[in-house]
């Protein structure tokens, strides 16, 4: 192995990243080992991991999280670092990287088994510096029998341990554009809308209108987004929209739940206590053999 290598294992999800990807790969060109779990992508997403020596797994899982694992199950090393084809790992991180696998890092007695590291947000252009994005920090580096969760929003490292602390960043492009923004939200929303579906939840009349404003008036004026312009009235209006809509989407799947149990139930009625006029119906369909 190169000696110039970290011995960790660099993971990474896609699906049609063919636009992101390289820039990526070569921020953790100093990794002795870099695994691309694809999603089943129809760009050139494997022939560019392949190009920048990653290992490829294909049709490895439907989540973020179920590829990370697909890619953590093949690791090579005990330390893996888990990125996005949309972020990019600086200089100063891998330093830190290097310093936190060669040392035993205890808290509280404890041996660290997991690191956060600090999000250096950017959207449409410009670094987002204030509130939850600029204060942006995620558990992922961690030793390789570790796993994510496998939900579909907002997975995270399944890990109840002490967690270490990492310097150095992670750059991450969150959106190609204003549209993908809006494309990603919606196809979020609708994630969230299931998943809470799934646990019984329901959308009330608070969670349509106080938690989408409370939403606007935290970003917009508590976290200082009105000082970025535009920019920021619509990265706080969309924040706000997200919730809105995932609890709108929640309350049209109770809505369609509800109106399909009453027809089954009028269905059943019917069965169980016909009318006159549908009993003579169905006697009327019956055929009588005559006996002589």
């Amino acid at each position: 192995m190169n000696a110039t290598l970290l011995p960790i294992t660099v993971v990474v999800p896609t699906l049609n990243e063919a636009d992101r990807l390289s820039r990526c790969l070569s921020s953790v060109s100093w990794a002795a080992q870099i695994i691309v779990a694809d999603g089943g992508s129809t760009d050139r997403t494997c022939d560019i991991a392949r190009a920048h020596h990653a290992r490829v797994l294909t049709n490895c899982g439907s989540t973020i999280g179920a590829q990370r694992n697909a890619a953590i199950a093949c690791a090579a090393h005990p330390w893996v670092l888990a990125l996005d084809a949309d972020e990019r790992a600086t200089p100063e991180l891998r330093d830190a990287i290097a310093e936190a696998i060669a040392n035993t890092n205890t808290v509280n007695g404890v041996e660290v088994q997991a690191f956060k590291l600090r999000m250096r947000n950017q959207y449409l252009g410009g670094p987002m510096e204030r509130g939850s994005w600029g204060r942006d920090w995620h558990v992922r580096l961690f030793r390789s029998t570790l796993r994510f969760e496998t939900k579909r929003v907002h997975e995270g490292l399944d890990y109840q341990g002490p967690v270490g602390t990492l310097t150095g960043a992670v750059d991450h492009d969150s959106y190609r554009s204003l549209q993908h923004h809006l494309a990603k939200v919606t196809t979020y929303s609708r994630w969230g809308a299931d998943d809470l579906y799934v646990k019984g939840k329901t959308a009330s009349w608070s969670h349509l209108i106080a938690r989408p404003a409370w939403r606007f008036v935290r970003a917009y004026v508590i976290d200082g987004n009105w000082r970025d312009g535009r920019r920021g009235l619509v990265f706080s209006v969309i924040h706000a929209w997200s919730a809105f809509a995932k609890y709108a989407l929640l309350w049209d799947r109770e809505r369609a739940a509800a109106q399909l149990s009453a027809q089954d139930a009028r269905a059943v009625e019917k069965v169980l206590d016909p009318t006159t006029e549908e009993l003579d119906a169905a006697l009327a369909a019956v055929p009588f053999a005559m006996v002589p």
